[in-house]
């Protein structure tokens, strides 16, 4: 199967309100899928109807060859699905939650080495309520985990981690990857969706403004490689003297675009050259988070995403 989700023209309505308007996109087999939008963007009601839990109002679509809404009983069997703001019962352990999940699903699951592999060994015996946030994150991947699933919904699945134990967590998904199973993640971490994604797509006001890889998109809407030093006064009537060269000026740095290398060499000769002290320099370039601020921005603003 090349495309583990397809949707064509997915629409939802309620009432006058289309939080879903006509997208159409494809997962493929084995990657990580990323869904990236402001609050109220149609985010969440896209993967719920994909899980079966809400029906289209419009559209076709498959998960894994099914129909979700009409054939959710053999969809549930054979994805994960950690859901946005993960809750379960106060006085279970995380032991007896993925316990309860494998008499749920009808599957023999060994409890300790999957609560080990989401670093979660530890508190095995602590009840829910004792738990971190991090920790209860942690228990609602181990419970999608659970009946082995070909396809894993993670809707914020590192919200309430610390940097470290959220490092731990992507390590785990690039294994999930590798095993060959296709995730679909929802974050707000733009780093996040940078490092883990193969595919992104950005939604807004129910519609997919625009979709590819991190790379391609840093690549499409960002400002390009450039070189970021300190300004002084002195320095920037060395820079405007270099042939060629365009530079912007930020605050207290200089921004030197990185369009030809020659220009480059050039200037940095000039800094030389002019012996002045040389500056903080180092090279940046555009993030997918400032890619998403840009494009969201331009929307909000009543533009058009450029194609």
């Amino acid at each position: 199967m090349d495309a583990v989700i397809s949707v064509d023209g997915l629409v939802k309505e309620y009432g006058k309100l289309r939080a879903v308007d006509g997208i159409s996109f494809s997962v493929p087999t084995g990657k990580v899928y990323s869904f990236l939008g402001p609050n109220g963007a149609g985010k969440t009601t896209t993967v719920e109807i994909l899980e079966g839990l809400r029906r289209a109002t419009h559209g076709t679509l498959r998960v894994l060859g099914l129909d979700p809404w009409h054939d959710a009983g053999e969809v549930h069997r054979r994805v994960g699905v950690m859901p946005q703001g993960f809750r379960f019962f106060d006085k279970v352990t995380p032991l007896e939650a993925v316990q309860y999940y494998g008499r749920l699903f009808d599957v023999q699951v060994d409890a300790p080495a999957l609560l080990r592999r989401v670093l979660l060994e530890e508190k095995a015996n602590d009840t829910f309520d004792k738990l971190s946030g991090g920790q209860k994150q942690k228990l609602g991947i181990a419970l999608a985990l659970v009946n082995d699933p070909e396809l894993v919904f993670l809707d914020e699945p590192t919200t309430g981690l610390d940097p470290q134990a959220r490092r731990a967590v992507w390590e785990l998904l690039r294994e999930l990857r590798k095993e060959g199973r296709t995730i679909f993640l929802t974050t707000h971490y733009l780093e996040e969706a940078e490092n883990l994604a193969d595919q992104v797509a950005i939604i807004h006001h129910g519609k997919i403004v625009t979709e590819g890889s991190p790379a391609e998109l840093i690549a499409k809407y960002g400002r390009g490689p450039r070189i970021v030093l300190e300004a002084t006064p002195e320095l920037l009537k060395v820079l405007q003297r270099v042939p060629g060269l365009s530079s912007e000026v930020k605050g207290n740095q200089v921004e030197v675009p990185l369009h030809q290398k020659q220009v480059l060499i050039d200037a940095l000769q000039a800094i030389a050259a002019s012996g002045l002290v040389w500056p903080d320099i180092s090279t940046q370039r555009d993030t997918l988070e400032e890619v998403f601020i840009t494009l969201v921005g331009e929307m909000e603003e009543g533009g058009e995403v450029r194609a």
